[in-house]
C-alpha cells in the first residue's frame, strides 16, 4: 500500500523501535512508496511513512533492498554532503562517511554484515539516521 510521506518533525525525530517478522507488510508499504516517488527520492526510512520501526528501503545499484534493524559498524573516509529528504524542504548539509560497514537482519531476520560504499553507502547512512531519530 502506498502510503503518505510523514513531515512531522516529533515523529521523525524519535528513535525507531526494533523491527520483528510482524512488521514485513511495513516492508511491502515502504518498497511500494519508494518506487512511487522513484524519480525524486532513492531510500526510504519506515518512519518517513509513519511507522516507528527499524526498517530502511534504498536504491542499491537499480534494485530496491530492505534492511531490518541496521546498524553500522564501522565507517572511514568522513565527508561533507548536501542532502534532500522528501520529509524536509530544501537541502542540508550532513557529514557522511565514504565506506561504512552494515550489519542488519534480512526479510528472513537473519544477520547479514556487508561494506557499503560511495553513493550506496551515503543512502543507507541517511536512512539509519532517519532510525536514529536524526534529521539532517
Amino acid at each position: 500500500m502506498i502510503r503518505d510521506i510523514c513531515k512531522d518533525q516529533a515523529f521523525l525525530a524519535q528513535k525507531a523501535e526494533p523491527a520483528a517478522p510482524e512488521d514485513l507488510p511495513v516492508a511491502a508499504d515502504l518498497l511500494e512508496t519508494l518506487e512511487v516517488h522513484r524519480d525524486g527520492c532513492v531510500g526510504m526510512a519506515a518512519n518517513m511513512i509513519g511507522v516507528n520501526k527499524r526498517i530502511i528501503a534504498f536504491d542499491n545499484q537499480g534494485g530496491y533492498m530492505v534492511m531490518f534493524n541496521p546498524e553500522i559498524v564501522k565507517r572511514a573516509g568522513p565527508y561533507e554532503a548536501e542532502e534532500g529528504c522528501l520529509s524536509l524542504s530544501g537541502t542540508r548539509r550532513a557529514r557522511r562517511w565514504e565506506s561504512i560497514k552494515v550489519r542488519w537482519q534480512n526479510e528472513k531476520f537473519q544477520e547479514r554484515i556487508k561494506t557499503f560504499t560511495g553513493w550506496t553507502a551515503q543512502i543507507i547512512q541517511h536512512e539509519i539516521d532517519h532510525c536514529e531519530g536524526i534529521i539532517i
